[in-house]
């Protein structure tokens, strides 16, 4: 991973193909390559507008965005970015099949990315989450990819067996030494490879497979940890996003602080998180609604699991199998106390975006509906191409048509352990809503 020094940016221009662009040289002078025979160092020239967001700590540079660059780059390599003065901008990891084709690991005054950069680069995402948690949570985010400064990676501890997540191939080719690096750290935890769907075939060519033990004994099924002393399961080798939906960690508590006494309903439920700490604050009757069945029966484990809890073991815990949507539109039993309505992202791209805001307000007018009078709903988005303040304009959209009156009680974002650091990064939102 050393950084070799960088020589002058050779003069090219760029051409735009169908999926990406080209590189054809520009007629004049070109330095020759190094006396070694290797190729020099990879260089890009990108837009004035595309400067200013790397200037500002934007961690892509999309293929669209580079006007010039020496030679075609190769998966995983380094690549220096220089603004049109020939200064530099940032290094970074490219690939050459992404619309994203550098991922920014530096950026500002030149530096070299030897072994102790990158010791240091790891060490400081893990130090910071030193302090976060207490003896009672072994389940967290060790590493959240860009905002760490580690883009297209993520690492979560669910407590001895770690799960790194891979979103990005450029770190394909170097993946020994991101393993080393978690090794040196972390030598006695097993630890687990989930790969992002678009990249399991050019990922088996490096011998890199979704679900797959790298290191430590085999797994025979989900592993168990424990959030606030509540005791989960966690599917590491199948489940959604790393086995759980960490990310809720600070919502689940609040909803554990607004639910005793309270008919709680969680729509979209999947393994029971939100259910299991309404159970944990007094709820004397929870509601579990979703799709799927291996969800639902995840969560009657994860109750089973803190039976012993005496309120969770007061709790009746009622699943329902159904299509959240029409549920909750032609549902007409008795109103809840309290709704947390937390669908998984309804826009996958920009495209998406506009029917994913009418979609978020048919829910909520829907579950205003099925909400008693002085009741909580907790409506939340994962959806990154929806902004905080148009879901927060979709909710409040659908309280006014509904009639009923409302009072936003609070917002909230990403957890400590999930910094989020640029705008395509901040795709967690909620809003409480106490409506009469």
């Amino acid at each position: 991973m050393a950084r070799r020094p960088p020589a002058a940016l050779p003069r090219h221009r760029q051409v735009q193909g169908r999926s990406h662009s080209q590189v054809v040289p520009l007629k004049g002078p070109s330095l020759p390559l190094p006396s070694s025979g290797a190729a020099p160092r990879l260089r890009l020239r990108v837009k004035r507008g595309a400067e200013a967001h790397v200037r500002q700590g934007h961690p892509w540079v999309y293929a669209n965005s580079v006007q010039q660059q020496n030679r075609a780059g190769h998966l995983g390599e380094l690549g220096i970015v220089y603004d049109a003065h020939d200064r530099f901008l940032a290094i970074g990891l490219y690939d050459p099949t992404s619309p994203i084709c550098l991922r920014v690991l530096h950026a500002g005054q030149p530096q070299a990315l030897d072994e102790r950069w990158w010791t240091r680069r790891f060490d400081a995402a893990i130090d910071a989450r030193e302090g976060l948690f207490d003896e009672r949570t072994n389940g967290y985010r060790l590493i959240n990819g860009e905002s760490d400064g580690w883009p297209g990676l993520v690492l979560d501890r669910y407590a001895y067996t770690l799960v790194l997540k891979v979103y990005a191939g450029a770190w394909l080719p170097r993946w020994a030494d991101v393993l080393a690096l978690i090794a040196e750290r972390f030598p006695r935890e097993r630890l687990v490879v989930r790969l992002s769907r678009n990249l399991r075939d050019v990922a088996a060519e490096f011998g890199v497979h979704d679900g797959s033990v790298v290191r430590g004994d085999p797994l025979l099924g989900p592993v168990v940890f424990r959030e606030a002393g509540v005791a989960f399961e966690a599917d590491v080798l199948r489940g959604q996003k790393t086995g759980f939906f960490l990310d809720q960690r600070e919502n689940r508590a609040r909803v554990e602080e607004l639910s005793r006494g309270k008919r709680v309903l969680n729509a979209f439920s999947f393994s029971g998180g939100f259910s299991l700490y309404a159970a944990r604050g007094g709820a004397t009757s929870v509601t579990s609604v979703d799709i799927s069945a291996h969800a639902l029966a995840s969560a009657e484990r994860n109750f089973a699991l803190n039976a012993d809890t005496p309120a969770v073991a007061a709790c009746e815990h009622i699943t329902v199998r159904a299509d959240v949507f029409s549920w909750l539109h032609q549902h007409h039993a008795r109103p809840f106390d309290l709704i947390v309505l937390d669908p998984p992202s309804l826009a996958k791209r920009e495209t998406e975006r506009a029917g994913a805001i009418r979609q978020y307000e048919h829910l909520v007018m829907d579950a205003l509906n099925l909400l008693a009078s002085e009741g909580v709903l907790l409506a939340a988005s994962c959806s990154a191409h929806v902004s905080a303040d148009e879901f927060t304009d979709a909710v409040m959209r659908a309280a006014y048509r509904s009639g009923r009156t409302v009072r936003v009680l609070r917002t909230s974002g990403h957890a400590a352990d999930h910094p989020a650091t640029f705008q395509e990064a901040r795709y967690l939102k909620a809003v409480y809503l106490k409506c009469q």
